[in-house]
């Protein structure tokens, strides 16, 4: 497990390259706020949007996730424990009025950097309209 990526992946960078070639600029491997030893995978912390793209494999795709039968009950906790911790992180977030955005490793980049681009640009929309009033 020691040699798994479990920050700069493939899926992270090709998004990541995406967001900044579209002029987008966020932060990279952002603490959750109230929470230790939690990152956020790509934040825009000014308008609290929170892109996690997970590994199939670690946090229990449906389409994807395979089951270990070596030590297959050590493994199912595990497995289940991340899964757990993903809704607990998500839940924190949402309460603290951040819009998570969570996806898979196999989804398009492009196709997560547009909803990732959408969702900050509505943001935005939100706090300028905001200012306004």
């Amino acid at each position: 497990m020691s040699r798994q990526l479990s920050k700069n992946t493939a899926a992270e960078l090709a998004v990541r390259r995406l967001l900044h070639a579209a002029g987008l600029r966020y932060r990279v491997e952002y603490r959750v706020p109230g929470m230790a030893r939690r990152r956020i995978d790509v934040a825009f912390p000014g308008v609290k949007v929170a892109v996690l793209i997970d590994g199939c494999f670690w946090h229990g795709c449906p389409q994807h996730a395979t089951h270990p039968k070596a030590n297959a009950e050590w493994w199912r906790e595990k497995l289940d424990r991340n899964m757990a911790r993903d809704r607990e992180t998500t839940e924190h977030l949402t309460a603290e009025g951040w819009t998570v955005l969570r996806f898979w490793e196999h989804e398009a980049p492009e196709d997560v950097a547009v909803r990732v681009a959408a969702a900050v640009e509505q943001r935005r929309a939100k706090q300028a309209g905001g200012r306004r009033k």
